[in-house]
């Protein structure tokens, strides 16, 4: 079929095309001297494919890296995104029932505790760190202590749901400290040690310094820890982070 088809039977615009095929994202099937852009059943599935992982939040280039991995194929990639479309139904589920139930209290009077407000949100951190890096943080540390820490997660009151976004706040404002200092050896970097620690601590049933470690290595050697910690700090942030804790954890 010609763009003008796709267009129609997708809903995907003639402008959004153009760009994927800009990217290398889809490209067409073949191009006609006249311009014009043809595209076969193959490019028709790819496209729905993208549609699927745009829905389900994925950027563009992270599409791309999928679509083109030497190990993609439809169908699994299909069963993959059935896993987290039922994920995804189930976290609305759960918002339904508690923004119903927080209605209720309000208007009828029930009681609502504290738990309940916020165990939506405890599970759907679990759930992201889950698929971000489950495999990762099991081969590192095991299935037990991996199910040690999401317990301990599930069990964190109010007070202490709030208190961990508090201090992962403040971790950040003291790595920009640290980092305009330059030395991770400072006090301001060894404070910043600290926080992370602390954070760690209402996540991890038991700390170590080794395993605090092993952790900052891993930030150093994954994209995805790259991306966040430089992503809210800075350029250079999860370097300075991995520097300040293995000063920490060593000395």
């Amino acid at each position: 079929m010609f763009i003008n088809e796709l267009v129609k039977v997708s809903g995907v615009s003639h402008r959004t095309l153009r760009y994927y095929d800009e990217i290398g994202l889809l490209r067409p099937a073949r191009v006609h001297d006249n311009g014009y852009r043809e595209y076969t059943e193959a490019e028709v599935n790819l496209l729905q494919q993208i549609l699927f992982y745009r829905e389900l939040g994925f950027p563009l280039q992270k599409i791309k890296e999928i679509l083109q991995s030497p190990a993609f194929t439809i169908k699994t990639a299909l069963h993959e995104q059935r896993e987290l479309l039922i994920a995804k139904r189930d976290y609305v589920d759960r918002m339904i029932e508690t923004v119903t139930k927080t209605l209720q209290s309000i208007e009828e009077g029930k009681d609502m505790t504290n738990e309940e407000k916020f165990n939506v949100f405890k599970t759907k951190l679990i759930e992201k760190n889950e698929q971000q890096y489950g495999k990762e943080i099991r081969e590192r540390h095991g299935e037990e202590a991996v199910l040690a820490s999401y317990g301990k997660l599930k069990e964190l009151t109010e007070e202490q749901y709030k208190a961990v976004n508090q201090l992962e706040e403040m971790l950040f404002e003291r790595l920009k400290e640290a980092m305009d200092v330059g030395d991770p050896r400072s006090e301001v970097a060894f404070e910043v040690a600290e926080l992370h620690k602390r954070w760690l601590s209402f996540y991890w049933p038991k700390y170590t310094k080794a395993a605090h470690n092993g952790l900052a290595q891993m930030y150093v050697l994954d994209e995805r820890f790259i991306a966040y910690y430089d992503g809210r700090v800075g350029t250079g942030a999860t370097q300075f982070l991995h520097d300040a804790i293995e000063n920490y954890t060593t000395n």
